[in-house]
């Protein structure tokens, strides 16, 4: 098969409007996809990264005493006793936010008492009861867990002058203590009360998903909750978490009368309500996306069919003297291969301007180079099948036409 490139060239330089604007929605179009594949990838790697928590397998109880003679402390003790003694349940704590959902309670944290500056790192915490590891399924890879003994009491102290013990997630460990050693160590809140770190755990994120840092810095102290109103945090056993959800629900609020049951929702919830910009971006981007490439097929597939019909005569000429339906089929393949081509090299650079602008205004990471190859390739097939049916067309024209006169 033989392919003339000179007379390809030379028509395509005589229709050089059309062919320029085609190659420009190419280029416009690999630029939009490298880019947009890359931040869906990015949203999807974050919906996905690990939490820590067993997330499946958690319900969050919201409740809230409501009348002058209501005893906080007396219902944490009745409604945790009787979730716990439900069988399935493997542990409950109340706790002054939920994780994973968008809300919670933060402090800057500093290795002495009256540091000015240096090594503060805010963190994010949480008030756990004994049972708040295994209420989230956390896993403690040294040190301890809070006793019975060392959870502080409702209302006899506030976070403002808490000192007692404390565990932190490890990643917010090595931020403290780079060295690795912070088991043991001292450290002390904006109260400037000592807070001893007592255990260490693998990983957890908090209450923040997306907008910090730092969103696995965490620490827990030993301290219940704060009234009127509070949240269970109940860990249930694989499978079981609906049905146990359901007879919480129904039981739970006329065991006291003196405070209101709000809600009993899935952890997985707060989890997606929170991922919900970035999947709803993730979305957007997908369509748009998707929507920019069938204009471009569309524009490859117009220019095809416009060649095509602008040419009869003189492809039933090249007919006329023997060329095979295949050589005219790749004449117009080729043809449509070398304009994409064209706005595929133009895409290549303005796909790798329109990544390292963020990158260096928001200290984004740069776009990875096979993502360009991916979609220069995608492009290529793109611009052959768009341009597949019109060069079959053309292929389908009789040598006859060579003789008719215009």
């Amino acid at each position: 098969m033989n392919v003339p490139f000179r007379p390809i060239l030379s028509a395509l330089f005589r229709n050089r409007a059309g062919a320029m604007l085609v190659a420009a929605q190419v280029a416009i179009a690999l630029a939009v996809l490298v880019n947009a594949v890359y931040m869906v990838k990015q949203r999807i790697d974050l919906i996905h990264r690990p939490t820590g928590i067993d997330v499946d397998n958690i319900f969050v109880v919201g409740v809230q005493g409501f009348t002058k003679d209501f005893n906080y402390p007396a219902m944490l003790d009745e409604d945790i006793t009787w979730i716990r003694s439900i069988p399935g349940v493997i542990a409950v704590t109340a706790t002054n936010s939920v994780p994973l959902s968008g809300g919670g309670s933060s402090d800057y944290v500093k290795l002495t008492p009256n540091a000015k500056g240096g090594r503060e790192a805010l963190v994010n915490y949480f008030h756990f009861n004994e049972q708040g590891a295994e209420a989230l399924g956390l896993k403690l890879i040294a040190g301890r867990w809070f006793t019975r003994e060392e959870v502080k009491p409702p209302g006899t102290t506030l976070y403002a002058v808490y000192s007692g013990p404390i565990v932190v997630t490890r990643d917010y460990a090595n931020r403290l203590f780079p060295k690795g050693d912070a088991l043991g160590k001292v450290i002390y809140g904006s109260s400037s009360q000592p807070l001893t770190i007592i255990g260490i755990v693998d990983h957890m994120l908090g209450s923040w998903l997306t907008g910090v840092d730092y969103p696995s810095d965490i620490m827990y102290m030993a301290f219940q909750a704060a009234g009127p109103g509070t949240r269970y945090l109940v860990r249930t056993q694989p499978g079981l978490r609906d049905q146990l959800m359901r007879k919480v629900e129904a039981e739970l609020g006329p065991r006291n009368d003196k405070r209101a049951v709000n809600y009993v929702r899935t952890l997985e919830q707060y989890q997606d309500r929170s991922y919900l910009t970035q999947r709803n971006m993730g979305i957007y981007l997908v369509i748009v996306t998707g929507l920019l490439m069938a204009i471009t097929s569309f524009g490859i597939f117009a220019l095809a069919t416009f060649n095509v019909s602008t040419r009869t005569k003189q492809v039933g000429t090249r007919r006329a003297v023997g060329a095979r339906r295949r050589d005219i089929v790749a004449h117009f393949l080729v043809e449509n291969w070398m304009i994409t081509s064209g706005g595929v090299l133009a895409g290549c650079v303005l796909a790798l301007a329109a990544g390292h602008v963020p990158s260096l205004q928001y200290d984004l990471p740069r776009v990875d180079l096979y993502y360009i190859v991916g979609g220069v390739l995608v492009m290529w097939l793109v611009g052959l099948a768009a341009a597949w049916h019109p060069s079959r067309r053309a292929a389908r024209i009789s040598p006859a036409l060579a003789t008719r006169t215009v």
